[in-house]
């Protein structure tokens, strides 16, 4: 198969079994039924499954790429390859013309579906890499080789109905991360070293996790949804811990930030948190130098590694809170590092969140809704809204389908 680039409505021809609706019918949204949401790997857009097929979406500035309509059916995961004319597809919604037990691989600019796989059970989570294809079962991953879509590696899991999992996306490294086969348990496969690093991450079952683009950072969050830890991938070390609150919460997204600056998170709270983190990515100019950490040197750190060759020292805990100042004197929440910055959402609907340029955050809701804030770099404190679009006026949505 080809990749090419995905930009406009205009480049993009008419597909079947899929339909290019009218210019003026882009605004009649009678009937839709928002399915899911899910960004691309570099966060520059976003998929949107629907009741009767999927669209894309560009996030700076915010417009309708193209979409793909059915006359029967929808899509429940619509999975994107950066923006290329490869998409997964997992049919969904009430009246399914694509079973949820199929993936389908989509060549857009061909026209036609150029690989398959059935299962005997539904299929919970897509992941694309450009060598690799990633299906996860609810008990079971599966591993697949692009070029040729045979099959590489099967990986046991715990219940994972959310479809946990994880990928890097340099060239120079192949990571891979999921939930264990114990409660709390996270399992990082290192493909280029043949590796693999289980990390006891949470008490309770793991309930989100990002990685950053290399593979050498891991973010997790429990069930519980108070605490998200940050990993070194390589030996399991935990590099830094981050409060979202005291009360329990259902995490619905976690995204750092391309400089590794910054973690987000969103939660059934209706407050969008941004955290500072320490942690160095290769040197002292960290910022924006995440391609520069490479393969060669990764395998070099190992579990005699110190741990503060990766904390970076110009940034402590969070000096916001008020309470720092007692470390270890009061119970460990009064002395956690808490949200440098934060953005209160109506509590109607399940939202994703991720990082723009320049200090800004993209959240998208399942309530067809897509926002832009910024937040102050040094002050922190309150984010402030720049864009609001309503891009899907749908009556009804389902919450549990919306993923990171």
């Amino acid at each position: 198969m080809g990749i090419a680039s995905l930009e406009s409505q205009q480049s993009w021809p008419s597909s079947t079994p899929f339909s290019q609706p009218e210019p003026g019918d882009y605004d009649d949204d009678n009937g839709t039924e928002l399915l899911s949401v899910s960004w691309n790997q570099d966060y520059g857009c976003f998929a949107v499954g629907t009741s009767n097929g999927f669209r894309i979406y560009n996030c700076d500035p915010f417009k309708e790429t193209f979409r793909r309509d059915l006359k029967s059916g929808g899509f429940g995961i619509a999975e994107m390859l950066f923006r290329s004319n490869i998409l997964a597809l997992v049919g969904g919604g009430a009246n399914m013309q694509y079973p949820p037990t199929k993936v389908m691989i989509w060549d857009d600019h061909q026209s036609r579906c150029v690989g398959e796989y059935a299962y005997r059970s539904n299929v919970r989570g897509v992941k694309l890499r450009r060598d690799r294809i990633v299906i996860v079962l609810e008990h079971k991953i599966y591993v697949y080789d692009f070029t040729d879509l045979k099959l590489l590696h099967q990986i046991e899991t715990q219940s994972n109905p959310k479809g946990l999992c994880c990928l890097s996306h340099h060239s120079s490294t192949s990571v891979l991360a999921c939930p264990g086969v114990r409660r709390g348990e996270v399992r990082v496969e290192h493909f280029g070293l043949k590796m693999t690093k289980v990390i006891s991450a949470h008490d309770s079952q793991i309930s989100c996790m990002t990685m950053t683009l290399d593979g050498l950072l891991l973010a997790t969050a429990s069930t519980k949804g108070t605490l998200i830890r940050i990993f070194n991938t390589m030996d399991g070390t935990q590099l830094q811990e981050v409060r979202r609150g005291l009360d329990r919460a259902e995490i619905y997204s976690i995204a750092l930030s391309t400089n590794v600056q910054w973690l987000v998170v969103s939660s059934d709270k209706g407050t969008v948190h941004v955290f500072r983190l320490r942690v160095r990515v290769g040197g002292e100019d960290a910022s924006f130098q995440l391609p520069a950490v490479q393969a060669p040197e990764m395998g070099h750190q190992n579990s005699s590694t110190p741990v503060d060759a990766l904390i970076s020292p110009n940034t402590g805990a969070n000096n916001n809170s008020s309470l720092y100042f007692m470390r270890g004197v009061l119970p460990k929440y009064f002395s956690s590092e808490w949200s440098f910055a934060q953005f209160h959402l109506p509590e109607v609907t399940r939202y994703i969140a991720a990082f723009g340029s320049q200090n800004t955050v993209m959240i998208v809701g399942m309530d067809g809704s897509f926002c832009r804030c910024t937040f102050d770099p040094v002050n922190g404190g309150q984010m402030l809204q720049t864009e609001y679009v309503r891009f899907l006026k749908a009556d009804r949505h389902r919450p549990q389908s919306a993923t990171s």
